[in-house]
């Protein structure tokens, strides 16, 4: 009895402290948000945010898109080819990397570089002190260090995402064409047939919502941190693991919204 009581209790405390963590960074993100539609506004901070979430991501997005596109133009050749469909394979390319691969890979890979880059930054200013120091010069540290991060996350991404999704087909075009011997204008005509504009506005869309979690786990998990260098490598891995994990459950609920019937 006493260990069912236990075990009741350690899931009660559980079930608590996700509720209170999850109040927190809900309260966060509403503080973030109010804080990017009114003045100042740190345009300087927010293009070089901007430019370090977009443009020095765009390798590793890039890489990722044209090797994701190869491989799933291979699988699917093997797949359709045992019933004689070959011919939908540029259709399951564009439909796929579109919807659903450019958007998560890229906000996975984004996650992995930028989130823990922001928590890292945020987290030695909080345990060095300097967020207290710009609260003392009159410097509103949600204002000044979240809002132009959070603003540039969700832009940032969805122009990411226009790059992985060309890439992607692009990579499905190449493997299809040189190595498989599909004709060059049929697999464009069909693509360019098959593809639909909800397909990549739905893509973009979750781009940007990808885009806003990874910059707010970024920024919460470095402003909470604490304990001085173990602290800010536990808020890095802490920021790289919730944004993740953040993207799989959201990009299963928006793909509920824009395709469930």
């Amino acid at each position: 009895m006493a260990t069912l009581l236990d075990a009741v209790a350690a899931t009660g405390r559980a079930v608590i402290h996700a509720c209170r963590e999850t109040g927190k960074v809900a309260i966060f993100a509403a503080s973030g948000i109010s804080h990017i539609f009114r003045p100042p506004f740190y345009g300087r901070l927010f293009l070089s945010a901007l430019l370090e979430i977009g443009f020095f991501s765009l390798p590793v997005v890039a890489l990722t898109a044209i090797f994701t596109g190869m491989v799933l133009a291979l699988q699917s050749y093997t797949g359709f080819s045992r019933f004689s469909a070959e011919g939908a394979v540029a259709n399951v390319v564009v439909l796929s990397v579109t919807r659903e691969l450019g958007p998560v890979l890229a906000g996975l890979m984004v996650a992995g570089r930028v989130g823990a880059a922001m928590a890292a930054e945020i987290g030695t200013m909080r345990v060095t002190d300097q967020i207290d120091a710009l609260s003392t010069l009159s410097t509103n540290p949600m204002k000044y260090l979240v809002a132009p991060r959070l603003l540039a996350g969700t832009i940032a991404l969805p122009l990411l995402v226009v790059v992985a999704d060309i890439l992607g087909v692009l990579g499905g075009y190449l493997i299809s064409t040189v190595k498989l011997g599909f004709n060059s204008a049929n697999y464009l005509t069909r693509t360019m047939n098959f593809v639909e504009t909800m397909d990549v506005a739905s893509g973009l869309a979750k781009a940007a919502v990808f885009g806003f979690l990874i910059a707010l786990m970024g920024c919460y998990q470095g402003y909470n941190s604490k304990g001085g260098a173990q602290g800010v490598g536990a808020a890095t891995t802490s920021a790289v693991v919730a944004a993740s994990i953040l993207i799989l459950a959201f990009d299963y609920v928006l793909t509920e919204m824009f395709f469930a019937r």
